[in-house]
Formats: C-alpha cells, sequence, structure tokens
C-alpha cells in the first residue's frame, strides 16, 4: 500500500484528461486509482467500469444538444475536473471531464476495487466486514471514497481529490466494451457500447449486459 505521497506524484496529466476520443479515456481509465484525502482520511479504488458520455450529439448525455444548465456547466470546462451529480436525490455521482473547452466529454466511473482505507470504507457503508458490494456502482463509489456533489468542479490536479497511475497493467482481452446501464431513454444511443469493464472483477456491476460483449 502505498502513502498519499506516492499517489500524488504519479497523478494522471491534464492531457491524459483532454484527449479528444471520449471512449479511449473511458478504456484507458481501467486499471487507475482514483483516490480521496479528505479529513487526513485517505482511501483509495482501483477504477475496474467506466462510461463513456459523447456530449452534445449523444442522447445519453446531460449535455446532449448542446444543454446548458448549472449542473451541466462544468462539463464544457477544459478535461481534467470533476462533475459529481445528484441522482434519484440519493446516489452521488463522480464523472471525470474530458476533452478541451466547450466540448462536453465525460466518463461516468461505475466500479472501484478498493485497495487503501478499506477499513474506513466499511465504516461508511456501516458493514462489519468488507464484501465485493463496496465501490461496485457508481453510488458506492462515491459512499467509499466520500465524495459528494460539493466536489463537482474539482480539479483533478487537486490535492484531496486525483486520479492516479500506480503502473498497474492489464491484457487488453480482460477489458470488455458493452452497452452502458440504464440509458433506455436514450434510444438507440443506449445500444453503443461506451461501457466498459475488467473482465470478471467482482466489484463490476452485475448486469445481463456484461454478456452482450463488444471488441475493444
Amino acid at each position: 500500500m502505498k502513502p498519499l505521497a506516492d499517489y500524488y506524484k504519479n497523478k494522471l496529466s491534464l492531457d491524459f484528461y483532454r484527449q479528444t476520443d471520449v471512449c479511449n479515456v473511458a478504456k484507458q481509465l481501467l486499471g487507475k486509482v482514483l483516490v480521496t484525502c479528505f479529513d487526513n482520511t485517505l482511501t483509495a479504488g482501483r477504477i475496474v467500469e467506466t462510461e463513456a458520455y459523447n456530449g452534445v450529439v449523444d442522447k445519453a448525455s446531460h449535455a446532449y444538444g448542446g444543454r446548458l444548465t448549472s449542473r451541466t456547466q462544468v462539463m464544457y470546462e477544459p478535461g481534467g475536473v470533476a462533475y459529481v451529480y445528484l441522482c434519484y436525490g440519493i446516489h452521488h455521482l463522480f464523472n471525470v471531464v474530458t476533452n478541451e473547452a466547450s466540448v462536453p466529454h465525460a466518463v461516468l466511473v461505475r466500479g472501484i476495487e478498493p485497495v487503501y482505507g478499506v477499513e474506513q470504507m466499511v465504516q461508511r457503508f456501516k458493514k462489519i466486514r468488507f464484501d465485493s458490494s463496496i465501490g461496485r456502482g457508481p453510488g458506492n463509489v462515491t459512499k467509499a471514497l466520500d465524495i459528494k456533489v460539493a466536489h463537482t468542479g474539482t480539479a483533478l490536479s487537486d490535492q484531496f481529490l486525483f486520479i492516479a497511475d500506480d503502473g498497474w497493467k492489464t491484457p487488453k482481452a480482460n477489458i470488455i466494451a458493452t452497452p452502458r446501464i440504464g440509458v433506455d431513454y436514450a434510444a438507440e444511443d443506449a445500444l453503443l457500447p461506451y461501457r466498459f469493464i475488467l473482465k470478471g472483477n467482482p466489484h463490476v456491476t452485475k448486469s445481463p449486459l456484461n454478456k452482450q460483449v463488444f471488441k475493444t
């Protein structure tokens, strides 16, 4: 397990976030480590599930058709900031804003495998012991890492909320693309293979869509 300083010196660069292909970013985020250090409590999880949202042309995106609201405004900022929103008034969902300014691409982090601060995560879930539900699903990602809507707009170069590359690698064959979850309202765009998972990881959302596999 690494101290905060080790993660911090391996933070992803702005160039990573400002790539123009949001699906590539979503795939490349798999295996990276999402780190928080709030109130001197370090917690971190390896990203195992992501979903890409392709801006104004994507019917599943909050920015579809150029929609611009007080909530989505952050999506139009240069890549490398957090977009956190409340789902169903309960779940805080963490997204990474990508691409250049005015191009509202984003990647939802749907699953993490805890790698640091597991005891703190167990306490946040009010559980007796650790199990694979901790970090599985986007609402559980933020619960495990204590990310809130208040963190929307935070630069991912921040000292207390960032993503790091600790050198962990996985074979390309272990990365699977499927349709996204819960976007039936997006009509034909609901079928796009914009969800990326690590094959067989227990912290990936359990879904029939896991069997609808596309080549990456």
